[in-house]
């Protein structure tokens, strides 16, 4: 979401760092480090999806600062992936924006809790409720998971950030909504069509790329 420095209270930026070490530390526990080593697909999908959300997010479009609009493309990272894995690889392709100065280091935390944490999250939550209520046809887990999931966590993503700017005083609430959240709805189309597209393009050609699809529950 582009965080800049000088937007966040000094407790807001420790509170941010703290989750974010939380989740972070939550993440690396998760991974199954050896299946990964062994893996050589796996291994593929998770650098490569690095290093391209690492170029996908130097496009990005914003006037004020901190309200910076892109793709993220995380949800399908995280149904390639899983949520863990996802995490780590999207917090690289931030390493890479911090390289390139279209982020700063000092909130590397608040852009990683933001961009990458919440929206895995929340696909990863959307995945597990689709997988609880058993559908039986395919199309549940590319509507759901795909397009539906997508378009929820960006837009979990940019209630967060508008939550953090608020309470920090950066802006009122009626800048955000005048700014950032009246267009919000418009950001979760395309977020969903592209991030849905590809998860249709993967389960049609390579389902063995997606973690999380278990295609014995489908017809």
């Amino acid at each position: 979401m582009g965080m800049t420095d000088n937007l966040l209270s000094t407790s807001q930026w420790l509170i941010t760092a703290v989750l974010f070490a939380v989740i972070l530390l939550k993440a690396v526990r998760s991974v199954d480090w050896s299946a990964l080593r062994k893996d050589n697909a796996l291994q593929h999908s998770f650098f490569g999806a690095a290093v391209i959300l690492g170029f996908v997010w130097q496009l990005r479009a914003g006037i004020s600062p901190g309200l910076a609009i892109h793709i993220f493309g995380i949800t399908v990272i995280t149904l390639m992936l899983g949520w863990a894995l996802a995490v780590l690889a999207g917090l690289l392709a931030l390493v890479i924006t911090v390289i390139t100065g279209r982020e700063p280091l000092l909130m590397f935390a608040a852009n990683g809790l933001i961009t990458v944490m919440v929206p895995a999250l929340v696909s990863h939550g959307i995945m597990l409720w689709e997988r609880r209520r058993n559908f039986r046809n395919f199309f549940a887990y590319i509507f759901f998971c795909g397009f539906f999931g997508a378009g929820l966590s960006v837009a979990a993503a940019g209630m967060v950030m508008c939550l953090m700017l608020w309470s920090s005083g950066t802006y009122s609430f009626d800048e955000l909504v005048h700014e950032y959240l009246r267009y919000l709805p418009l950001f979760m189309i395309p977020e969903g069509f592209i991030n849905g597209t590809f998860v249709t393009g993967l389960m049609v050609f390579h389902p063995d790329r997606l973690s999380t699809l278990d295609q014995s529950r489908y017809r």
